[in-house]
């Protein structure tokens, strides 16, 4: 492992424009941490990498490298790029064993952060080390948010998120699970007991429903609940899995570890059309999952799903549609069927709170800063943008951490 992290640290040409931290939204800087690691300073490109996105070692599990750094790098044009993910992973792993933060003072004011997904890590780790007192709430019984409860294990171990919460112990960031700001607490309640500004960061866990027939039958679950915990669900020996984007494929694999002996994936359009990453598709496949494509879901029911052939057509914008062809209707028999076609924000907070508006898709209104309608309430992550990728949370939580610092630091002058 080590001898092929070298190898290929050594591959890299150290371009005077390299094009790989371009590809990368948070602009990761690739060709120094290179030359720190062959140098022999493996804690200072730790650093670096820390310091530039708190979530470099989740980043380098999960990221879809092939269409950032990697995918960008002069070497694969022709061959094969170097493996950025699999150096910046090594370098991290090893940064976060010995890392020891400095506590924050917490001289600059208080700060609260709903919600420890991704966005809300990265936010709290840089308010910290700007020296304000941040409490995160949760409303599950331990941090992670997406991380935890929406990726699987075999791409992203838990332990990793076990060694962030130590950081941000040590950091003086006070942690409170099991508290859904939204239902005993509101942000009114934060902002009485002297919050200065507080950041919305809760994520999309509402599961998108098709509104078709059969979808309240007790065999028809939705992803991302299963995902949260897939131990406390009976799935039978066949499953059918509806949807062909990545929480897909993840729901199709972690099924297969859970006892599933059949799975299925089941899309409506053509197979170079779906939204999972060929990675992901390649790797359910090596796992045994099979796929159905052109099929449109109809209905469910106790022996299964109804599906019927699709008709693909593209709209004025350029669009493919799908849309079911008549009497082309027929039953796939499975014990257990999954819906994965997307999630949306629960509308617990901003319920509860005056003033602050939301899109007509139910995401947290906010400018450029992520400032929402209500003074002093900042958003940001998935609530805001819907879902996207977790390097691209990191990169607006960046912007967005600064921008608080500027509100408290006005409150302060």
């Amino acid at each position: 492992m080590v001898k092929h992290i070298i190898e290929d640290a050594k591959r890299c040409l150290q371009c005077e424009n390299p094009r790989c931290e371009a590809g990368c939204p948070v602009h990761t800087p690739i060709r120094e941490f290179i030359h720190l690691l062959l140098d022999g300073q493996i804690a200072d490109a730790g650093r670096l990498l820390f310091d530039n996105n708190p979530l470099s070692l989740a980043c380098s599990h999960i990221c879809p490298q092939e269409n950032q750094c990697e995918g960008h790098c002069v070497l694969g044009q022709k061959g094969s790029p170097v493996q950025v993910s699999a150096i910046e992973k090594y370098i991290s792993d090893y940064f976060l064993n010995i890392y020891q933060p400095i506590p924050s003072t917490k001289e600059n004011g208080k700060a609260a952060i709903i919600g420890s997904g991704p966005a809300g890590l990265t936010v709290a780790t840089i308010l910290a080390r700007l020296n304000y007192d941040v409490t995160l709430f949760e409303g599950h019984d331990r941090i992670g948010g997406v991380l935890r409860y929406g990726i699987p294990e075999f791409r992203l171990p838990k332990s990793i998120l076990h060694r962030m919460k130590e950081v941000l112990l040590k950091s003086g960031i006070r942690i409170r699970p099991n508290t859904a700001i939204g239902m005993n607490l509101n942000v009114d309640d934060l902002f009485r007991d002297g919050y200065q500004a507080v950041l919305i960061s809760t994520g999309v866990w509402r599961p998108a429903r098709l509104n078709i027939v059969g979808e309240s039958l007790g065999h028809v679950h939705y992803a991302i609940e299963y995902l949260r915990n897939p131990d406390v669900y009976r799935l039978g020996k066949r499953l059918a899995v509806i949807g062909v984007g990545n929480v897909a494929m993840d729901v199709a694999r972690t099924a297969f570890r859970h006892g599933c002996e059949e799975v299925t994936v089941i899309g409506n359009k053509e197979e170079g059309d779906v939204s999972a990453r060929d990675i992901e598709i390649e790797f359910a496949k090596i796992d045994g999952v099979d796929f159905l494509f052109k099929k449109s879901t109809m209905a469910f029911v106790d022996e299964g799903v109804m599906l019927a052939d699709s008709l693909i057509s593209v709209d004025e914008q350029g669009r493919k549609i799908a849309e079911p062809i008549p009497g082309t209707e027929e039953l796939f028999e499975a014990d257990s069927i999954i819906i994965a076609v997307g999630q949306g924000p629960r509308a617990v907070i901003v319920s509860s709170t005056k003033g602050i508006d939301v899109t007509e898709r139910g995401l947290v209104r906010t400018d450029e800063t992520g400032h929402t309608t209500r003074e002093g309430v900042f958003a940001v992550g998935d609530v805001v943008t819907g879902a996207k990728t977790v390097v691209d949370a990191v990169e607006f939580a960046k912007h967005v951490a600064h921008a608080m610092d500027d509100y408290m630091r006005g409150k302060r002058a």
